[in-house]
């Protein structure tokens, strides 16, 4: 069997992690499959990395950055080739551009086009493991790009689907996708077996186990990523196709993202075009957009609001005040609020999920401020203050917990 697994900072984060991950790398080896490993950087290298570059210059430009993080996977590929070494599983490190990872040209945020994956077939035909840098990869012209954060699990999907890997494991500091964040609800239940499309979503609204770019790959190539902790060898979450997932629950997941706000445009004329225009111009600065709600009011004006993350609220605030001075108007901001969101396969042929999840906010006393829908999710706006008990009554109402 050819195997892709993916070693996340935590799972590197010092020699003895490191050697334990070499210990868990030679056990598939003797076993006689094949592997191809990424890594992540050690621990908090990319944090300090950035910490750095920003004493020496506020405002770096991208290339330098990507030049200087990628040097984080370049040191943990080195070492744990040379952990394998010592007991005796050859190993051969590459950087992303010495296996021909090949991505656009857009810094900090790189797209994987195509991997010659030549290079690894012929080492692991020599019986060698495969040691990747994840994260980075290399533009036409041979500049060094980063895929973004969370890109290691996007280079490890990649490579999988380049090798005809058999299987992809993502190693993690957890064992597995749960119902909810344990940390929040101490009675979520870890998943056996999620579709893409719900993974995708929890990803999304911030389960921080996947990245989203990752679970878009594995599900446009069909392969099946086992999420598992690199601290046991316990069977964890397998994400794979919708028809594999035995049971279609009702709700799988609930999520609560806390680094959002709200920004409203409010008493702008009521025309075609606006919207297009407001939105049009938050998407060339690259400001993400998540929930939008659309209220008329009187004398034909509107208010047209939206959900952002907080670390993209300066740009957005020029770019709406810039569009209220050409329409008239005012802007309204809020950053005390948190989205709370459902996600389930199941809702795609079952009423009454939105009924149940206001009902049981209505129970704890928490107003909703905004409410968004698609075939599988439903979120809503809370109060920050209140987005965790109203994660708790959520994850109760739909049966979530721990029996």
């Amino acid at each position: 069997m050819i195997i892709a697994q993916k070693f996340g900072g935590t799972s590197v984060g010092d020699a003895d992690r490191i050697a334990n991950v070499a210990n868990r790398i030679k056990m598939y080896y003797d076993q006689g499959h094949s592997l191809v490993v990424v890594v992540s950087a050690m621990g908090h290298t990319t944090d300090h990395l950035i910490d750095l570059a920003l004493k020496v210059n506020p405002n770096p430009s991208k290339r330098e950055m990507d030049m200087l993080l990628s040097t984080g996977e370049q040191v943990s590929i080195a070492v744990l080739a040379m952990a394998l070494e010592r007991i005796q599983v050859p190993a051969i490190s590459f950087t992303g551009g010495q296996v021909n990872i090949l991505t656009d040209e857009k810094h900090s945020d790189a797209r994987i086009q195509e991997i010659d994956a030549s290079v690894l077939l012929k080492a692991m035909k020599e019986k060698k493991v495969c040691i990747v840098a994840g994260f980075q990869g290399v533009d036409k012209e041979g500049n060094i790009t980063t895929l973004g954060r969370g890109g290691s699990d996007t280079t490890a999907v990649a490579l999988a689907v380049a090798v005809k890997a058999d299987e992809c494991e993502i190693y993690t500091d957890v064992d597995g996708v749960y119902t909810t964040d344990p940390n929040k609800v101490p009675t979520a239940k870890k998943i056996e077996r999620i579709s893409y499309e719900e993974m995708l979503e929890l990803a999304r609204l911030g389960a921080g186990v996947l990245h989203s770019r990752s679970v878009e790959l594995a599900s446009k190539y069909g392969v099946v990523i086992h999420v598992r902790s690199s601290f046991n060898n316990s069977t964890g979450t397998l994400v794979m196709p919708e028809e594999k997932v035995m049971e279609k629950v009702l709700v799988r997941g609930v999520t609560l993202k806390s680094d959002e706000a709200r920004m409203s445009a409010m008493d702008i004329p009521d025309r075609p075009g606006l919207a297009a225009n407001l939105f049009g111009r938050l998407a060339q600065a690259n400001v993400n957009v998540d929930m939008i709600v659309q209220s008329g009011g009187k004398n034909s004006l509107n208010t047209i609001s939206f959900t952002l993350p907080e670390s993209a609220v300066t740009n957005a605030k020029t770019i709406v005040e810039a569009f209220l001075k050409e329409t008239g108007g005012t802007m309204e901001l809020d950053q005390n609020i948190s989205i709370l969101s459902a996600v389930g396969v199941g809702m795609k042929s079952h009423s009454g999920v939105a009924a149940s999840m206001f009902q049981a906010l209505a129970k704890q006393n928490i107003n909703i401020d905004m409410i968004s829908t698609s075939e599988i999710k439903i979120s809503v706006v809370v109060k920050k203050d209140q987005g965790k008990k109203a994660l708790e009554a959520v994850h109760e109402a739909f049966g979530l917990g721990q029996s």
